[in-house]
């Protein structure tokens, strides 16, 4: 539901290499391959060497943000930053800044196809080695206000694609189906389809989304008179509540909507997906495909999808009070008053379990703490 506004970088003599050989195993060992350049080089220059080994950044922590705002609540409160420029990403964001807590932050560009390029950009570059990083996904999002408000803080665990199924215009639907959509090649809009795309959902690290919801959950999240104005619009809870941190599952799609209809199925397509375990809370535009762009990293042990972790908050209502149309919602999205608030409670949910991580690396170092 989240659409937002956002110097090519230039490729690392190491990736260059990579691609030219055009081999799987290159790129499964950029590292090696970086000390292997500098060794044998004797006679290249000094800017030939800006991927050797000592330079290899061993971030604790990526947060993973998809346009501007997003990242910068974190740059303006945990620097100074050292700028590492890393070839493939967004040529509006084509650095990634390291602090000296070795926690780095990222921001893709925003949509699918952004989002998956800059992430493999950055798993696949030599300038890090990410087989231990902790990966949070921050960003903003739609909300249901049958879970949440304007404010309100998620941790998913499920991440599913809203995108793809097939969809009729409503108007000429089947008198029983409640709107248009159906899962490609199902017979019924109620029945599960097979995941032949294999991105359609993914279950993230449970261990790790219930640590970071039990380090957050008591934290003072922003609030805006704005937002409590548009709360009074809603007649039930937790909509016209002030926001809470809480764990719900979030759904991608590129398309930016509104609406009671579009939001039933999101409700019934995270129940299909999960076999009834998700509950949908938050629409955004990226993550599933952030997820997918990690997995491939994964299959070559480039990073551990046990630890990533997604954070989403509510900047906007994903369908209108009664009295008011989705239309109306839709075009109104930012003045509704979430969006400085969700901005502002990424870094005070997402702060907790990034400290943790970095103060106490003997208990994180190998894996999710078990007490």
């Amino acid at each position: 539901m989240k659409t937002r506004r956002s110097s090519v970088a230039r490729a690392s003599t190491t990736y260059a290499a990579c691609v030219l050989a055009t081999a799987v195993a290159c790129l499964t060992s950029l590292p090696a391959l970086a000390g292997a350049q500098t060794r044998a080089a004797p006679a290249a220059s000094a800017a030939a060497h800006t991927a050797h080994p000592a330079q290899v950044r061993t971030p604790k922590v990526m947060i993973v943000s998809m346009f501007g705002p997003e990242g910068k609540v974190w740059l303006d409160k945990l620097g100074p930053w050292q700028e590492i420029r890393v070839a493939g990403l967004s040529p509006d964001y084509p650095v990634v800044r390291c602090n000296e807590q070795d926690v780095c932050v990222m921001t893709t560009g925003m949509g699918h196809a952004n989002a998956a390029a800059s992430m493999m950009a950055l798993t696949f570059s030599p300038r890090f080695d990410l087989r231990r990083t902790y990966f949070l996904i921050a960003g903003v999002a739609g909300i249901d206000p049958a879970q949440g408000t304007l404010g309100t803080a998620a941790w998913a665990n499920y991440l599913v694609d809203f995108g793809i199924q097939w969809e009729v215009d409503a108007r000429e639907a089947p008198s029983s189906w409640p709107n248009g959509f159906l899962g490609i090649f199902a017979k019924n809009p109620n029945d599960k389809p097979a995941l032949e795309y294999r991105t359609e959902v993914f279950e993230l690290n449970h261990q790790l989304t219930d640590a970071a919801l039990a380090l957050s959950r008591d934290v003072d999240l922003a609030d805006a008179s704005q937002a409590q104005a548009t709360r009074a619009k809603y007649d039930y809870a937790p909509a016209n509540q002030p926001p809470k941190v809480v764990q719900c599952d979030t759904e991608t799609s590129d398309i930016w909507w509104s609406g009671d209809g579009i939001g039933e199925r999101a409700r019934q397509w995270m129940k299909i997906l999960t076999d009834g375990n998700g509950t949908f809370c938050t629409t955004q535009q990226e993550d599933n495909a952030t997820y997918e762009a990690l997995k491939r990293a994964a299959s070559v042990q480039r990073v551990d999808l046990q630890r990533v972790a997604v954070l989403r908050t509510g900047s906007d209502f994903d369908r209108p009070p009664k009295g008011q149309s989705s239309v109306d919602n839709l075009l109104n999205t930012n003045g509704q008053g979430g969006g400085d608030i969700a901005l502002a409670n990424l870094y005070r949910a997402g702060s907790p379990l990034v400290q943790s991580i970095v103060t106490q690396w003997s208990k994180w170092r190998e894996g999710v703490p078990q007490d």
